[in-house]
């Protein structure tokens, strides 16, 4: 059960011997918003780089070095309707060092980023600002040379239309970006201190007792509780929407994106992962074997699923001249599951991959925190190791194509890639 350190503001402690280092993470959750997913991209670039007492990356370095070369890193993602601002950190257990308090450290470390940022006389320092800023302005600009990740962005943008807050992409938008000053991040940084709710989780040998007291000793105060639910949904459309732009690429794009009204948790959840994973999700698919492999038309072809937004994408790399025939040949593999072309084999191979994926999660510890955290988000969610894996392997053919029949094109994205002139 969570501890309340302050009203929204609450510890997980999860004892595990698992791992001999202890893995910390302090996420601020708020509900998506357009306005300020920007700014907390920026903050956590601010927070990660230096604080009041640690005034340069040298003396932060040096810190984390007297803490037995912890790492430490502060990111933002968003799931569904929220929006995240994670401070992460791994140490080395107490109990494998003679007379230390690494864990004790750790916790004022934390402190000291998120309460004591480099932040005078109610602005950012300058020189910091600007430079943090002017990395994040590059790496807005750098996005459009990565096609494949451009392309995935663009179809976002393009199934998500209707949403200004799910439309643009979790770490914010250059456009965003130029309005702020080290005035407005001060500010911010001060609202999300008091009005995010706050979960701590403190993952190894722990002991709780000491976990707790260490970590009350954050100056956290009450705040509004509950959290904004965490699905999205938005209904399916009778129109399918397309955009195709043109660059001088070797390589054409054709990204899709379908509505398949499952989310995480439901009952048919295990059948849409035992679906996406014979459509396109592993390398023996019906995508990869048959648009790539054998009927050689894309350099690459997969699916993916976002069981928090009821949304499956489908990404391939072509020759521009094939995007007709690739689009025809992608309805027809989904069309075949629907109509019960799946094999015994790909049924069962699938099922052995997920088995395996989520066995491996098991000994990730920061996967296991992510799934402490939906547990203790969803309770009613909640589920222990061999019933997952009991429910996943029970999903059926027939379940497999009434969760295909739910799967419907909403959204095509094609950057066409021209030759440049010799």
């Amino acid at each position: 059960m969570p501890i309340t350190l302050a009203q929204g503001v609450n510890l997980h402690v999860v004892p595990t011997e698992k791992y001999k280092t202890v893995r910390i993470l302090v996420r601020f959750n708020t509900r998506l918003n357009k306005e300020t997913i920007t700014k907390r991209t920026l903050l956590s670039s601010l927070l990660e780089t230096n604080s009041l007492n640690y005034p340069d990356q040298v003396k932060l370095s040096e810190k984390l070095a007297e803490l037995y070369g912890a790492s430490f890193g502060i990111n933002v993602n968003k799931k569904g309707n929220l929006h995240w601002l994670n401070l992460s950190m791994n140490l080395v257990n107490d109990k494998y060092l003679d007379n230390s308090h690494v864990l004790a450290d750790a916790a004022d470390f934390v402190k000291e980023i998120l309460f004591y940022p480099n932040i005078i006389d109610g602005k950012f320092e300058a020189e910091t600002f600007q430079r943090e800023k002017e990395n994040l302005k590059a790496y807005y600009e750098s996005i459009s040379e990565d096609k494949q990740v451009y392309s995935s962005l663009a179809l976002q943008n393009l199934y998500f239309g209707r949403s200004d807050d799910q439309k643009i992409p979790s770490f914010g938008i250059i456009a965003d970006l130029e309005a702020e000053t080290a005035e407005t991040i001060a500010a911010y940084h001060q609202q999300m201190l008091q009005e995010d709710q706050v979960d701590i989780f403190v993952l190894g040998d722990v002991d709780e007792a000491q976990v707790t007291a260490l970590f009350s000793k954050l100056p956290f105060e009450d705040r509004a509780a509950g959290i904004a639910d965490i699905f999205y949904t938005q209904p399916s459309r009778n129109v399918i929407e397309e955009r195709s732009e043109q660059e001088t690429l070797a390589q054409s794009k054709l990204n899709l994106g379908y509505h398949t009204d499952v989310y995480y948790g439901d009952e048919n959840y295990f059948a849409l992962q035992i679906f996406n994973g014979v459509f396109g999700g592993f390398p023996h698919s019906k995508l990869f074997m048959n648009v790539r492999e054998k009927e050689n038309l894309a350099y690459y072809a997969s699916s993916s699923i976002d069981t928090f937004r009821g949304f499956l994408s489908v990404q391939t790399g072509i020759d521009g001249k094939n995007r007709n025939q690739v689009l025809r040949l992608i309805s027809v593999e989904l069309e075949n599951i629907r109509q019960g072309n799946v094999t015994d084999l790909e049924i069962e191979q699938t099922k052995a991959m997920l088995k395996n994926q989520y066995l491996l999660s098991l000994d990730n510890a920061g996967a296991v925190l992510e799934n402490e955290y939906l547990n203790d988000l969803i309770p009613h969610l909640r589920l222990k190791d061999d019933e997952w894996i009991r429910r996943m392997e029970a999903v059926t053919l027939a379940d497999v194509q009434r969760v295909a029949k739910l799967v419907q094109l909403q959204a095509i994205f094609f950057l066409e890639g021209e030759k440049a002139d010799a």
